[in-house]
């Protein structure tokens, strides 16, 4: 048959050649950058750790004076020097200040006269007074007279049994009239007295309340009048008052050994004991008051200075207290880096190595000899990534 021998070879499907050469074909835009964010992500991640890395937060230790009694110290607690009698010496009665002699710094004694205010109306009081009483008791000569007659006539039945009774109670009520002015008189002399204000006890001008015109008022109730005169105190009996932690109050009992500084005289210190524990606490500031006595002080020791208080397990010596403190910091904030002591102070930031000079250790604290001064502050608790450059945040 004639089907058999059609050529197939036309129903071929023709396919052209690729060439061989040429460049090929460029990748699109977005699969360059999915490709350039896949790296940098990458990078960030494996080799940008520390630049990502939040700062270190560190805590700050100050450099400070401390004594060697501080070795036996359990506790430090700050204060303020106390009069434990102390008195705004005030007038009980109302006028204008006339008279007032002393001025602050200027010691008194007890009864001592310090004021005087117009009294020239409670003086003619007391005037008014004697005079009602030398009355009374001109009356009461006239009234005795009178009963002794009276009594002498009655006796003879001169007289009725009423009229000697009419003489006794007319000499009754001159007694009693006398008596009233004997009470006005004492009045007056008190109203007079009370113009006077007097000293309380011995002691010390602290301030001068007051001056000459200006009127005092017991209650003062307005800017231009005063009620305090002046204010004194008994230099004897100064203490230190301390604010102790409720968390740290097991640790001070009555009678215990301490030792005070002033913050006006840091090389000075003075040996005290617990003399009260106030048995109440400060809900506001979490914390119990402690009275500290002092055993001995002298004369630059004043109310209301600023004070630091150890408290000791065992009295400090006489000569220790002789012993100028020394310049020292946490034992903590200080370690050996290429065998030299260091400290690291916080600069824009970052951790600044500083080279020290150190001395003997006592207890938890180092001396510094040289390397910093007092006030100065560096990171505490130093681990083994502080170094020098380190990113810091101070807690």
């Amino acid at each position: 048959m004639e089907s058999e021998q059609v050529d197939l070879s036309a129903l071929r499907i023709h396919r052209p050649e690729k060439p061989k050469d040429g460049p090929p074909k460029k990748l699109p835009a977005y699969i360059i950058s999915i490709v350039v964010l896949v790296v940098i992500i990458a990078g960030g991640i494996y080799g940008g750790k520390k630049f990502f890395a939040p700062d270190l937060e560190v805590k700050l230790a100050v450099v400070a004076w401390i004594s060697p009694s501080q070795s036996n110290a359990v506790l430090t607690a700050s204060g303020y020097v106390v009069a434990q009698r102390k008195a705004a010496v005030a007038s009980k009665a109302t006028g204008r200040l006339v008279y007032l002699g002393v001025v602050e710094g200027d010691h008194v004694e007890k009864g001592q006269i310090i004021a005087r205010i117009e009294d020239s109306d409670v003086h003619a009081a007391l005037v008014q007074a004697r005079a009602s009483k030398a009355v009374a008791e001109a009356d009461l000569l006239t009234a005795e007279q009178t009963l002794r007659r009276e009594k002498t006539l009655w006796e003879k039945n001169l007289v009725t049994q009423a009229d000697y009774e009419n003489a006794e109670s007319q000499y009754a009520r001159v007694k009693a009239s006398i008596e009233v002015a004997e009470a006005g008189v004492t009045g007056a002399e008190v109203a007079m007295e009370n113009t006077v204000i007097r000293a309380p006890f011995s002691g010390t001008v602290l301030t001068k309340d007051a001056d000459i015109g200006e009127m005092v008022v017991p209650m003062a109730a307005s800017v231009s009048s005063k009620s305090a005169v002046v204010t004194i105190a008994d230099m004897s009996s100064l203490q230190v008052e301390a604010d102790v932690s409720e968390s740290n109050i097991e640790h001070v009992v009555p009678g215990q050994p301490c030792e005070i500084t002033l913050d006006a005289y840091p090389g000075v210190r003075y040996q005290g004991f617990v003399a009260k524990i106030v048995p109440t606490a400060d809900r506001s500031k979490a914390t119990v008051l402690v009275k500290v006595a002092f055993i001995k002080y002298d004369s630059r020791v004043l109310p209301e200075m600023g004070a630091k208080v150890l408290f000791l397990t065992k009295p400090s010596e006489k000569s220790s207290l002789q012993d100028k403190p020394f310049l020292s910091l946490p034992a903590s904030a200080v370690t050996d880096r290429d065998g030299k002591k260091v400290a690291f102070r916080v600069t824009d930031n970052a951790a600044s190595a500083v080279s020290l000079t150190t001395g003997r250790l006592l207890g938890s604290s180092i001396e510094i000899i040289d390397g910093l001064t007092v006030g100065e502050k560096v990171i505490d608790n130093l681990g083994p990534n502080i170094s020098d450059g380190v990113k810091v945040k101070i807690q």
